[in-house]
């Protein structure tokens, strides 16, 4: 996060408490700070797509709170009432009435005339893993890394179910949302995300990859993409920030084992059993 812009932002919501505007003054300013926070705050920008996910959520949140109480709810009905209907306020209405549809024909015309740009590159799908990755301050050898419990699926089958299951669990508490509950790619926030989520059902995805290369991608997600894999528009946050390394082992040897696929290291050649 960027703190020169979270702390005054921070502080200015505080000091509405005592400053006790207007209910629509109020909606106004909070809106303006979930602008600036989630356009300007974060060191890493985020996707325009997690952008209005997260703008509407905010926004839903609001009209929640002020449809909650019919106090507040006149408090934001009067004045627009009074703007749309009282004489003094026709010069301003006639502005704004003007100024909406201006705006909107204004974006489209730029848009339109806007000269194509060719994109820089291609974009690779699965980009080319590096030889060592740092994860949770370590340096972790992508040759020879593995999944430390896979082994425990014939040794100790017990221990391997209970792996399985922790997987699961953080499977449908974090991922599911964006790859589905089939993980096909078909979460309920798959639809506002571009690029869409990752179809693990696709032969082409997991079948393909060695586990190493799913714990680099699950640990730095979107932010850690190299060059060929941008320009970086993935909504898919760098997981070692809120996972442990064993929740990641685990989730990954869930996504194989809800798939029926068998990963690169230890198959060849991956395909459903």
């Amino acid at each position: 996060m960027k703190l020169l812009v979270l702390i005054p932002v921070v502080l200015a919501l505080f000091a509405l408490r005592f400053l006790k505007p207007k209910m629509l003054t109020w909606l106004a300013a909070w809106l303006v700070a979930s602008v600036v926070i989630l356009k300007f705050g974060f060191a890493t920008p985020i996707p325009d797509s997690v952008f209005k996910i997260y703008l509407g959520i905010i926004v839903g949140s609001l009209l929640i709170y002020v449809f909650s109480d019919s106090d507040r709810q006149e408090e934001v009905r009067r004045p627009l009432v009074a703007f749309l209907v009282e004489s003094k306020y026709l010069i301003p209405l006639a502005v704004v009435a003007l100024a909406i549809p201006a705006a909107v024909a204004a974006n489209i015309y730029l848009d339109m005339t806007r000269p194509p740009v060719a994109p820089q590159f291609s974009r690779t799908v699965h980009p080319a893993p590096p030889d060592s990755i740092q994860v949770y301050g370590e340096a972790y050898d992508m040759i020879t890394l593995d999944n430390p419990y896979r082994k425990l699926q014939e040794s100790d089958p017990a221990a391997f179910a209970a792996h399985l299951e922790n997987g699961r669990k953080i499977y449908y508490q974090n991922c599911f949302y964006c790859h589905g509950d089939l993980m096909a790619g078909e979460g309920v926030f798959s639809h506002g995300l571009n690029p869409i989520p990752t179809n693990f059902q696709d032969a082409g995805t997991i079948a393909q990859l060695q586990e190493s290369f799913l714990f680099w991608r699950i640990a730095k997600g979107g932010p850690g993409l190299p060059a060929e894999g941008g320009p970086w528009d993935s909504a898919m946050p760098a997981w070692e920030e809120f996972l442990t390394e064993e929740e990641i082992w685990d989730v990954i040897a869930y996504l194989y084992d809800f798939t029926g696929y068998q990963p690169r290291a230890i198959h060849e050649v991956g395909g459903h059993d």
